[in-house]
């Protein structure tokens, strides 16, 4: 067994999860440990290749929206005055510790996801 370079490794090692998988093996044996073994491979090789990029705050703020069939004007209650929710909303000024509690609850966002510093994606834009 060697670590998974490439993408053709890649698909060996999911080729042989299957087979593995199909075997049902009891836990200990030597068909149960290889299927470990290569699940971690696995895991480590998506890891560093195929990371995901964690999602910009903004661009859930506009998804939640389109879900909720809201407008800009329905984020005046948490973001503050029609301009600033734009200034927000196109990324001029990032947000607040008391926008990002109030967008939490009011559109039923993770705090983990808006409390991420969108000064990274303000800096790209301006």
């Amino acid at each position: 067994m060697n670590p998974i370079r490439n993408e053709q490794a890649y698909d060996e090692a999911l080729d042989r999860v299957d087979v593995l998988m199909d075997l049902d093996s009891k836990i200990g044996s030597a068909q149960s440990d290889e299927l470990e073994i290569l699940v971690m491979l696995i895991e480590k090789y998506e890891e560093k290749f195929w990371q995901i990029a964690e999602p910009d705050p903004i661009e859930a703020i506009k998804v939640r929206m389109e879900q909720m069939h809201l407008k800009q004007k329905d984020l005046i209650p948490y973001i503050g005055n029609k301009s600033k929710v734009s200034e927000v909303i196109n990324g001029k000024i990032g947000l607040s510790l008391s926008m990002i509690s109030k967008l939490s609850v009011g559109l039923h966002l993770p705090l983990e996801l808006l409390i991420q510093s969108s000064e990274a994606h303000t800096h790209n834009k301006v």
